[in-house]
């Protein structure tokens, strides 16, 4: 949910920012959600099973359950109750849309699995904010790209940084 963090430090200090990549990203937006679905992620917590249910749908219920249960294990020890519901409704529930300025490039990269931070989403965020933007779908990845295709996500990474470094590169004089 790094996605929200980067666009506000694009936004708060744009001269030093070169690019942005983002992963499944929240955008700055916010996620509206209805009632029943603002329950299960309040209630996941608390609720480990809420937590399993969560992953397995945003990566499209087609991983193996103990996977499911790592990452849902990996979720519970990493965050204590309360800092994951206030958590929620940090990304759930920001808007600074207006405050982007959209020059910077931005990479945007969604798993095809995922249901809710897919490319219809991006395309309704990210590529409509940033003129500089593009969208990348990671075929065998849902909302966990880092864990579920870490070598396709560290090569759209490392080609994005490498695209960035070139336009630099291209902008400055040569001394000849």
């Amino acid at each position: 949910m790094g996605g929200m963090a980067i666009e506000r430090i694009a936004a708060l200090a744009p001269a030093r920012v070169r690019g942005l990549v983002a992963i499944a990203p929240v955008p700055c937006g916010g996620i509206r959600y209805d009632t029943a679905t603002r329950q299960l992620l309040e209630g996941a917590a608390d609720r480990a099973d809420l937590r399993r249910a969560i992953i397995d749908r945003s990566t499209g219920g087609r991983l193996p359950p103990a996977w499911v249960e790592w990452k849902a294990a990996y979720s519970a020890g990493c965050a204590l109750p309360n800092a994951f519901g206030a958590y929620l409704r940090a990304w759930a529930d920001t808007d600074f849309s207006g405050e982007i300025a959209g020059k910077h490039p931005v990479k945007v990269l969604v798993g095809k699995h995922d249901p809710t931070f897919n490319a219809a989403l991006m395309a309704d965020t990210y590529l409509r904010r940033y003129r500089l933007a593009s969208l990348e779908v990671l075929e065998a990845a849902g909302h966990y790209p880092m864990n579920e295709t870490p070598l396709a996500l560290a090569a759209a990474i490392e080609t994005f940084l490498a695209a960035l470094e070139e336009r630099a590169d291209a902008r400055v004089p040569s001394a000849s």
